[in-house]
């Protein structure tokens, strides 16, 4: 935040408080950030700074760099109750603004998604309906919901709400958001998934008030309300009649889990759902992409380890976790695939990994250094802790593999390492460190796919929500995944994005010298 802005928040807290303008004043040369204001009496400091420079705060640098600034607010004595309330909301607007990104910011990240861009034209259906996104706080999440904007829904009918992950810049994004004029909460996946605590619940069920409200308020106005989530309203029973008194009017689903909670949410589903999920895109562009961010999240927190010709054990060998397993043997790792699934196993053993049924006959097997999981379902049990071997890391890219250890039980001691996870020590003595925060560990403060890793997805979810808001009743009520495919064939999206990033000479060579020197002789 510029020493500039600064003014303007102050001056819109001290409007919204009813504080006469004049109790404000400069101190020092005018415009250099430094003010005094009155409150009750009590004169409060206002002191601002420019930082000298600082890493990027987005996955591209802005030009020009953000300025960050150091904020002072100090009151000269004790405040009354009402002085207080003013100090304390002057504090959370310096605080939320501070927190936004720039405006060159938002630019670099809307250009590393050019795909968003691309498909982001006049949809008229738009202007008809609300919209309530659930998905990871990280800035591929920013720039689709622009590219909704420019599409034609309305900021004011955007209600944003985080998975509840630890992204690296979720503050940011929580920030923005509301600066943007969405609606912005949290609806946590463990709440969702059953393992949520006493006060996470009440907290949920907060937020679930906020978006019944903000359904009602969008039906009243004559609008339908489209949800894009990975099924934690589905799961409530949002897209069924005659379990909540609100009612959506279409999604998108997002993602595998997100299907199984439908699969076991209550009532009939009597909208239309889109399966991005297990569209043609996600399964032959996303899964790879969001494999990369895995294993590059992996390397990241673990950079004393050594992972050259070490063994690794996989539990899974679904869509991400094959592409998980090719990833890490191309580096040189030796792994060894567990799955129930026969056909899974089958495929991991004709691509020359060993292959095991059980994780128990794999722990017997062999000593891995690291334990992965893909499963999104329970991967490690109270009988096969046992066979862990002292000192192993567990890396978790879907919440419910290594839940045995993140929902605790009699005997377990655990210590937070800082930014890495949390190491427990087993009833046998032996430890484990769970990397992260048991949750996707691609997304345990890191930004998670680059933007432009994800920039066909965000840009076939645009063009799949412009068809279900276009012909929901032609659609009908259940899960459709052909409409997808077909829709996504239709807009030419693989061939934009073989254009976009693949094809020969999809980068401009240099511009010829207009001197006579070459690149390379200047």
């Amino acid at each position: 935040m510029a020493t500039s802005a600064l003014l303007d928040i102050v001056l819109s807290v001290l409007r919204g408080e009813g504080i006469p303008l004049d109790e404000l004043h400069d101190v020092g040369k005018p415009g250099a950030g430094e003010y005094r204001i009155v409150l009750d009496g009590v004169p409060v400091r206002i002191r601002s700074r420019e930082i000298a420079e600082s890493a990027p705060g987005t996955l591209d640098a802005a030009d020009p760099p953000a300025v960050l600034s150091q904020v002072l607010i100090a009151a000269a004595g004790p405040l009354s109750e009402r002085a207080d309330a003013v100090f304390a909301r002057l504090v959370r607007a310096v605080n939320l603004r501070g927190q936004c990104y720039t405006d060159a910011e938002i630019d670099s990240i809307v250009r590393g998604m050019p795909l968003v861009d691309r498909y982001a034209t006049d949809e008229p259906a738009f202007r008809d309906w609300a919209l309530v996104f659930r998905d990871h706080y990280v800035e591929n999440s920013v720039g689709f919901l622009l590219g909704m904007e420019r599409a034609g829904i309305d900021p004011k009918w955007i209600f944003a709400l985080s998975k509840g992950d630890r992204t690296l810049h979720r503050e940011r994004v929580h920030a923005w958001f509301l600066h943007r004029g969405y609606r912005s909460d949290v609806l946590d996946n463990s709440v969702i998934n059953g393992s949520a605590d006493t006060a996470e619940r009440a907290y949920a069920l907060a937020v679930n008030e906020q978006v019944d409200q903000f359904i009602r308020q969008a039906h009243a106005s004559g609008r339908k309300v489209l949800v894009i989530d990975d099924g934690g309203l589905l799961a409530q029973g949002y897209g069924a009649d005659g379990v909540l008194d609100e009612h959506i009017d279409g999604a998108l689903e997002l993602t595998v889990s997100g299907l199984k909670r439908i699969a076991g949410a209550p009532g009939e589903l009597t909208v239309p759902v889109l399966n991005m999920a297990r569209s043609r895109l996600k399964t032959m562009l996303g899964y790879h992409e969001i494999a990369d961010s895995c294993v590059r999240r992996l390397r990241a927190i673990l950079p004393g380890e050594k992972f050259l010709g070490r063994h690794v054990l996989l539990l899974g060998f679904g869509t991400l976790g094959a592409r998980v397993a090719h990833y890490l043997r191309s580096q040189g790792v030796r792994v060894a695939v567990v799955d129930t699934d026969m056909l899974a196993l089958i495929t991991a053993a004709e691509h020359g990994y060993e292959t095991y049924t059980s994780t128990a006959e794999a722990l017997r097997a062999h000593s891995p250094f690291l334990v992965i999981g893909n499963t999104g379902e329970l991967a490690l049990t109270h009988e096969e802790l046992p066979l862990l071997p002292d000192g192993v890391y567990l890396a978790g890219f879907a919440t419910k593999d290594f839940s045995v250890l993140s929902e605790g039980f009699e005997g377990l001691s655990s210590t937070e390492i800082p930014y890495v996870g949390v190491r427990y020590t087993l009833p046998t003595g032996t430890t484990a460190t769970l990397l992260g925060d048991g949750r996707s560990l691609n997304l345990f403060e890191y930004e998670g796919i680059a933007n432009r890793g994800y920039d066909a997805y965000r840009a076939g979810t645009l063009i799949a929500a412009r068809l279900l808001c276009r012909e929901a009743d032609r659609l009908g009520p259940g899960l459709h995944l052909e409409p997808v495919d077909q829709v996504i064939d239709e807009a030419g999206l693989f061939a934009a994005y073989y254009e976009q990033y693949l094809a020969p000479g999809s980068r401009r060579p240099a511009a010829p010298a207009q001197d006579g020197t070459t690149s390379e002789t200047r």
